[in-house]
């Protein structure tokens, strides 16, 4: 056992230990849900509870698409890729050219474009991303073979002019002199609005051991971010900006990606014996030559391009019609390991599309590829990419619920980073948020798995804004914690207080208005107070712009008799307090020694609020929110109290237990 898991087991055993002694104290209501927990189940109950799809059919290769290139366009398609790339017989490097061409979509002339590099990333432990992260993304740890780079061989005008000289590396962020991820080129020329520019580039990648999304692991390949990409160019109003100009980053530690939406005509190389798996469709039957094989792919309205390739792939398909699904063509790429798991991979794939269709807009697309990776190629697994995602790596041949949240998940980006093509950069929320938000409707409509919100809300040790740039979190833990769980917990929030229907037209215009475009988080909040016909300030500022959760507390209680017409009464005195932001009123209970069950309302506008009970029978308990309606309180341990328990108890348990079980649930986390 790991010392990572032999560590999770102490703090399992030590958090059980206090719930067990907070149950013998009075105060195991804190601890009661009506939920359950969205935690793997046994592999043989995930097997059996799994609906199945139809057994699609099974093939080594998998043939052209009959599929044309959209008649018309559903974005401004800004840039132009066509690249050729090859994969050496080693795995290990990428040779590749590149024509690509920019269009200028502003009012100002432009004299600079900016590439995104992003492999240097993994040249040497003082990159920005290396540093940031400490060469380890979620359980995932860089090697001493996960080094790797891009290096520019040749950069020229159409009319061969090597523009190579004008080439520099840019540091914005954090002027680390050592990282080059992001470079920018004088043109010799200016670009006036509405032209273009055309460059002829020629590159080389040393892939790294797989590792932070992309790489080789055995056989296998995962070719994400692996080209010269274009950074966006911003119009005015465009995420509230009030002058046009580039949005430039580096890549970072927590960061993910930023592009604008193009054409992609990819021409891939392999060894004979690899299959590959892409971005787009197959625009024509695998040529082989010699020892290499040739595959042909196309993409448009699309804002990246990925592939994977492994000689190993067992290929399966199906298709998938419906509302909001015009038709598309699924395609599994298996690691044999998991053959036998197709069916809950087309099911999943299935499910998670025909939801999001249906309840948010139409899925352009022909295609939609799922990998599976091989064991040890983790590294590579729960992504998304346009039109491609990954699933986890094959690392056990029983898993559990895990496998269908995944594909249901990186599936969900589709929508949510796809189409809907937010700044990973800057608002990471918008795209992880919103799919984690999604993810969980489809895995509660489709498996009956609930998430157990009071718990995931106990998480949240380190509150931090929304809205900030993804290297702003002071760890990846504190990243993750926020920009998936916090934000999700924040449009559960909100459905909360309009219901479920109005929250999911609010998606669904949110989606229509702003799929093939680069919305922020004040466009969300615009389109949320447009459906709701109401202001929307006050808790956006509390838990988007600002740091807050809504934690409310019992403080104290105290009991003692009275005479009141002549009868022996009992006064209760019980405080209460809001600890944290405003999230609407709170249902109050006061349970009685004679059974009588008192409800109260309580609108905490004002952070104390003091109720005087007089009944013919002591007090015995009080308990805010006990159906943990307030998805944004994180701390239920406070939520209970006895009236009959010690003063010194009563605090000793309030704050010492609570900030116990606190810390160990900020070590459980992530």
């Amino acid at each position: 056992m790991s010392p990572r898991y032999v560590k999770r087991l102490l703090l399992f055993t030590l958090t059980a230990v206090l719930l067990g002694l907070s149950i013998q104290q009075g105060f195991g209501r804190a601890w009661q849900s009506q939920y359950t927990y969205a935690l793997a189940p046994a592999a043989k109950a995930a097997t059996d509870s799994a609906p199945k799809s139809a057994k699609p059919p099974a093939s080594s290769q998998p043939d052209a698409d009959n599929v044309a290139p959209k008649p018309q366009a559903l974005s401004k398609r800004i840039t132009e890729y066509h690249i050729n790339v090859s994969l050496r017989d080693d795995i290990r490097y990428l040779d590749g050219q590149q024509t690509v061409t920019w269009t200028n979509p502003g009012k100002k002339t432009v004299s600079e474009l900016y590439f995104h590099l992003y492999p240097n990333a993994f040249m040497s432990d003082k990159t920005t991303f290396m540093k940031e992260s400490g060469g380890k993304l979620r359980s995932d740890k860089a090697t001493e073979a996960s080094q790797g780079y891009m290096k520019l061989l040749t950069l020229e005008t159409t009319e061969g002019e090597s523009l190579l000289p004008r080439l520099h590396y840019v540091q914005p962020d954090d002027n680390n002199p050592n990282d080059f991820t992001l470079a920018k080129l004088k043109l010799p020329e200016p670009v006036a609005p509405g032209k273009s520019v055309t460059l002829e580039m020629g590159f080389e990648v040393k892939l790294p051991e797989v590792f932070a999304r992309m790489g080789y692991s055995g056989n296998y390949v995962m070719a994400g971010q692996w080209f010269p990409k274009l950074a966006v160019y911003e119009t005015a109003g465009t995420r509230g900006r009030t002058t046009e100009g580039w949005n430039t980053h580096q890549y970072h530690g927590n960061s993910e990606f930023y592009s604008d939406f193009g054409i992609y005509s990819v021409r891939i190389q392999v060894p004979e014996s690899y299959t590959v798996a892409a971005t787009g469709f197959q625009t024509k039957a695998v040529e082989k030559k010699g020892n290499r094989a040739f595959y042909q792919f196309y993409a448009d309205d699309v804002h990246d391009f990925a592939w994977a390739a492994s000689p190993d792939f067992i290929y399966y398909e199906d298709t998938l019609s419906g509302p909001g699904i015009p038709g598309v063509r699924i395609k599994l790429y298996l690691d044999p390991a998991h053959e036998e798991l197709k069916d809950r991979y087309m099911h999943a794939a299935k499910s998670a599309l025909s939801k999001y269709g249906q309840w948010y807009g139409e899925y352009p697309y022909s295609t939609l590829s799922v990998v599976v990776p091989p064991k040890g190629a983790n590294g590579s697994g729960g992504m998304e990419y346009p039109t491609l995602v990954t699933a986890f790596a094959a690392e056990t041949d029983n898993p559990g619920y895990s496998l269908e949240r995944t594909v249901v998940h990186e599936v969900g980006h589709q929508y949510w980073y796809g189409m809907v093509a937010s700044n990973e950069f800057e608002e990471a929320w918008l795209d992880e948020g919103f799919t984690s938000y999604a993810e969980d409707k489809v895995m509660a409509s489709e498996y009956g798995i609930e998430a157990n919100l009071p718990l995931e809300a106990s998480y949240m040790t380190a509150p931090a804004p929304l809205k900030q740039p993804s290297w702003a979190y002071p760890s990846n833990n504190v990243y993750a914690e926020n920009v998936y769980m916090r934000a999700k917990l924040v449009l559960i929030g909100i459905e909360k207080q309009v219901g479920e229907k109005m929250m999911q037209k609010i998606m669904r215009t949110y989606f229509q208005k702003y799929k093939f475009k680069h919305p922020t988080t004040t466009d969300f909040q615009r389109v949320v107070e447009q459906v709701t016909k109401q202001k929307w300030t006050n808790y956006f500022d509390q838990y988007v712009y600002g740091n807050q959760m809504a934690d409310v507390s019992v403080e104290s209680i105290t009991v003692h008799p009275v005479e009141q017409d002549g009868a022996r009464m009992y006064e209760s005195v019980i405080s209460l307090q809001r600890n944290g932001g405003y999230n609407g009123t709170v249902p109050v209970v006061l349970k009685f020694k004679d059974g009588t069950i008192v409800p109260k309302s309580w609108d905490p506008t004002e952070a104390q609020v003091q109720y005087k009970v007089v009944h013919s029978s002591p007090l015995e308990w009080v308990a805010v929110d006990p159906q943990h309606t307030n998805v944004l309180d994180n701390k239920h341990i406070n939520d209970y109290m006895k009236a009959d328990l010690s003063e010194v108890t009563r605090t000793r348990w309030s704050l010492g237990a609570s900030n116990v079980i606190q810390g160990l649930l900020g070590l459980l986390g992530w």
